[in-house]
């Protein structure tokens, strides 16, 4: 991607705005691509990353705290994202028998069912976003990632 030609400008940009600038085109690409994937279920990439986070403690309950490390987005109001996935009946949550204080959240047999049909269409998404680049590509691409 001409980056220049891209936002219509003849100036030359530096090359660490134009590296900026790229990454964040990507970035929006990608979020555009996986939302509109997620479209159909009613169902946003955050609402999406606390359905996996919950799917990962396998059956064990979890905290507003522990969804809100995992998640991809810090600046997510995870409480809002779990209120939302409630109504939709995806999750639940119920009062921690041993500490009255503590709320324990866990994915619905529903949710379950319901983040398997979006894992296909996010696996499509993620193999079109990624399928002009060969293994060796997404490897050094990690690489370079892993240096930010």
């Amino acid at each position: 991607m001409n980056i220049e030609k891209y936002i219509k400008t003849s100036a030359e940009i530096p090359l660490n705005k134009k590296t900026i600038i790229h990454l964040m085109l990507v970035n929006n690409m990608i979020k555009e691509i996986i939302g509109e994937g997620l479209k159909s279920f009613d169902v946003s990439m955050q609402q999406y990353n606390v359905l996996r986070i919950l799917r990962g403690q396998k059956g064990n309950p979890a905290n507003l705290s522990t969804i809100n490390e995992r998640m991809i987005s810090k600046m997510s109001n995870t409480s809002r994202l779990v209120d939302k996935l409630i109504a939709k009946k995806l999750v639940c949550r119920a009062i921690c028998e041993s500490n009255r204080r503590k709320v324990e959240i866990v994915i619905t047999e529903e949710g379950l069912a319901s983040l398997e049909k979006m894992d296909n269409v996010i696996n499509k998404a993620e193999h079109t976003i990624t399928s002009k680049l060969n293994t060796k590509e997404l490897e050094t691409l990690n690489i370079l990632l892993n240096k930010f």
